[in-house]
């Protein structure tokens, strides 16, 4: 039996598992499509994104605004969408572009979305993207090519 919304958070302790009601209360009240929990400074746990990972969501959500006209500002993990609506956008990266690829599918396809404010704390373990020089560069040349590769194409 299908279910009708998905929710998708890191298994790094770095989300709040209890603020799913927040995050996924404006698809349940709203009939939005898609909602992001963003990582805002005030609620963020110093230390818990280090300045490559704030500089990187600056430029890929200040592209993002540039290219679609988007009203994104993060990037975050914790999120949620309606099924039917992540069925809809045949998502495709299964490493570092994840994020931003639904984010521009949305976009592409007009669904309407929503930022809802979240507390993130620091993780668990060293992750595999920011703790290390190529995981870095990695993720965001993958973040980089999905908006270019959305951004001009027809």
């Amino acid at each position: 039996m299908p279910t009708d919304i998905v929710v998708f958070l890191d298994g790094d302790y770095s989300d709040y598992p209890q603020q799913l009601t927040e995050l996924v209360a404006p698809i349940m009240e709203e009939n939005i499509d898609f909602v992001v929990g963003a990582r805002v400074k005030h609620l963020r746990e110093l230390g818990s994104m280090t300045a490559p990972q704030i500089f990187g969501n600056w430029l890929a959500t200040s592209l993002m605004k540039l290219l679609f006209n988007s009203r994104f500002t993060d990037l975050g993990p914790f999120r949620a969408i309606k099924y039917d609506k992540l069925k809809e956008l045949q998502m495709e990266d299964r490493t570092y572009g994840w994020t931003v690829e639904m984010q521009l599918k949305a976009l592409k396809k007009d669904f309407s979305y929503r930022e809802v404010p979240m507390k993130y704390r620091n993780r668990i373990g060293v992750s595999k993207v920011s703790g290390t020089v190529k995981g870095a560069i990695f993720a965001g040349v993958k973040i980089l090519t999905w908006i270019f590769k959305y951004g001009f194409k027809k």
